[in-house]
């Protein structure tokens, strides 16, 4: 058994209302069920935002960059909890000033082999407060990048990133999107 077969998420309606709880395990695949997951962007002490590329190991887009880390909150438990959870857990990291940037951000996206991410997926960022000690299982590589130049290798290789990345990037001000696109990435 592992962690995934033990870990539950939460099974969202259309309009993002909790409907119930399922295994992580089985809810990635080719008809996945709508579930509320979250992203988180962390800078450093130098306003450098951390990437993190996926490790091979990973069910759905394994290899990519992304943003720092994702995660799905347990049934009852909030947000900024799951994240400092997730944060120690995959990244190894202590993390302050947790706030949310893309409350209502939600995607539907199917990898090259077929599995299916659908996620009400808020978007957080956050400052490190500690040492980076990435897990293995979670994370083959990372870089600390100044956003103006992150946001320049996404525009010129979005093909490199996850497409949830790649959609946050249009909308976040810090990676030269803007807000006022959330109505056309969303439909």
């Amino acid at each position: 058994m592992t962690l995934s077969d033990i870990e539950e998420v939460v099974l969202l309606d259309a309009d993002g209302r909790a409907i119930g709880r399922a295994p992580k395990s089985s809810v990635h695949g080719a008809d996945t069920a709508r579930h509320l997951a979250f992203s988180c962007h962390v800078f450093n002490e130098r306003d450098e935002l951390l990437v993190t590329r996926r490790a091979l190991s990973k069910q759905t887009w394994p290899g990519v960059w992304t943003n720092s880390f994702c995660g799905h909150p347990a049934p009852a438990e909030t947000l900024t909890h799951a994240i400092r959870r997730r944060g120690e857990f995959e990244l190894g990291l202590s993390l302050e000033g947790i706030e949310p940037v893309l409350p209502f951000f939600h995607y539907r996206a199917t990898d090259a082999s077929g599995l299916v991410e659908n996620e009400l997926c808020p978007v957080y960022t956050a400052y490190a407060t500690s040492e980076l000690e990435p897990h293995p299982g979670e994370v083959m590589d990372f870089a600390w990048v100044a956003p103006h130049r992150l946001a320049s290798a996404i525009e010129h290789a979005p093909w490199a990133f996850s497409p949830w990345f790649v959609l946050q990037a249009q909308l976040l001000p810090f990676l030269g999107g803007s807000l006022d696109r959330r109505e056309a990435i969303a439909s």
